[in-house]
């Protein structure tokens, strides 16, 4: 399943870059997303929990970067992992892509997401909206980051600030809400003069 998402951090693209160039930076900007070995050559172990309504996973194993084009800004990583009870597998590709955007840069987010076991139940709708609230919440952490940089201040004890399953779960929710509510009431608008 390809899910795509987009976004604008307040940083010119060549600080936004640069940030993408450290993994470790990267991922603890991403809510339950924990490295925990730098495996050498741009390859990574780590751990993912995820809450989708009241189930948490959570995944182990590894990421790597398989391409990284300083020209076009674009950095392709590639991570598997199963979840730590047995209860599925899951693989992604992600690809970023990033582009000036006047002052500030675009990161435009491509996931091409495999899922297998519990975690393949859930629709692709609430597989979508839980990843957008997950890329809000990546992009707000990153562009605090990147602001903290700035000012000079330590990031060793500063961690991704992220909602509550509850909150991610209602998050998602209001969004599918909204996505029922334009596919069945919008076409029914009427003007009246």
């Amino acid at each position: 399943m390809l899910i795509k998402n987009e976004f604008e951090v307040a940083a010119p693209l060549e600080k936004v870059w640069d940030f993408f160039g450290n993994i470790p930076q990267v991922a603890t900007c991403l809510p339950g997303t924990e490295l925990t070995e730098d495996l050498g050559d741009d390859k990574y172990k780590g751990q993912v929990a995820i809450r989708m309504g009241p189930v948490r996973m959570q995944f182990g194993g590894t990421a790597a970067i398989t391409e990284r084009d300083e020209t076009a800004h674009k950095i392709v990583v590639d991570a598997s992992g199963a979840e730590a009870k047995g209860r599925g597998q899951a693989s992604m590709v992600v690809t970023a892509t990033l582009a000036r955007a006047g002052r500030g840069t675009k990161v435009l987010v491509a996931q091409d997401l495999q899922l297998a076991g519990a975690a393949a139940q859930y629709g692709r709708g609430m597989i979508t909206d839980v990843s957008s609230v997950l890329m809000s919440d990546f992009a707000r952490n990153m562009a605090d980051r990147i602001d903290r940089a700035e000012r000079g201040e330590s990031l060793d004890n500063v961690r991704a600030s992220s909602a509550s399953g509850l909150a991610l779960g209602l998050r998602a929710a209001r969004m599918a809400l909204a996505r029922v509510f334009r596919r069945f009431f919008l076409p029914y608008q009427t003007t009246v003069s």
